[in-house]
């Protein structure tokens, strides 16, 4: 029986063109499987049954390939705007939801999560965010630093996350002793616990600056226009000897205790 030749897999023509949009889909199937350092244009073609070369036409490189699926995944970020809840709340939701969308492709967002220039002005998150701080009051020169701080700390948090430290962190014991390990706390709670930090650090902060208005001083913190973090977002180990350590209080709300520096 004659067998029947069958054309060289890459070199047969396609049912459909290829698209930006589609060989963005299939690079995060990939990436989703084996990771961002699996992924080679030769093994993404194969998965697309085309010839590699074609794929240039679309995608110059690896590195905007990877910024094009990047692009994608991030369009999809869409949280309830809640826009008539409390700040505290929206600001929640959006945290939480960014922290799904990370554990939903962890393999990009890791490489994502290293890259500078990861977060644009126009990234729903971003606008999200600082729409939120606004919402809060924070004064409008003051929302790009604040909105940037909290990235900061969400991303790096999720970084600790998704490659395991935030984990193996919250059970290390001092000094190497023995001691009963927080498996029954988990990742959920470490998260809720950094959003309550920064929430109430912002509280705190905003507090005081309606109470400098009230008092007749101007709005904006002279200190902090200058550089100098505020007292109510330092740990106590922070804080310059002999200043006061003012309200406890207020000190265990934005996550820190005393007892346990």
């Amino acid at each position: 029986m004659e067998r029947v030749k069958r054309t060289p897999r890459g070199t047969r023509k396609r049912d459909v063109p290829l698209t930006e949009a589609g060989i963005c889909t299939s690079a995060l199937r990939l990436i989703d499987a084996d990771g961002v350092e699996a992924l080679t244009m030769r093994k993404l073609a194969a998965a697309l049954d085309a010839n590699p070369m074609s794929l240039y036409h679309h995608v110059p490189n690896k590195e905007a390939l990877l910024r094009g699926v990047a692009r994608m995944v991030g369009a999809r970020f869409r949280t309830v705007t809640l826009e008539d809840a409390p700040w505290q709340e929206r600001m929640r939701l959006l945290a939480t939801d960014f922290r799904t969308l990370a554990h939903r492709h962890p393999n990009l967002m890791a490489y994502s999560f290293s890259q500078p220039d990861f977060i644009q002005p126009e990234d729903p998150f971003w606008v999200a965010l600082t729409a939120v701080l606004d919402a809060a009051g924070v004064p409008q020169s003051e929302i790009p630093q604040l909105a940037a701080l909290v990235c900061a700390v969400v991303i790096g948090v999720m970084i600790a996350e998704l490659n395991g430290a935030l984990h193996r962190w919250s059970n290390l014991q001092p000094s190497g002793e023995d001691g009963p390990t927080n498996e029954g706390f988990g990742e959920d709670g470490m998260f809720r616990l950094v959003l309550d930090t920064i929430i109430s650090g912002l509280e705190s902060q905003l507090t005081a600056d309606h109470a400098g208005e009230r008092a007749g001083r101007p709005p904006q913190n002279p200190r902090r226009a200058s550089g100098h973090i505020p007292r109510q977002l330092r740990p106590p180990a922070a804080r310059r000897e002999g200043e006061p350590s003012g309200d406890s209080t207020s000190d265990r709300a934005a996550g820190f205790h005393p007892k346990e520096q």
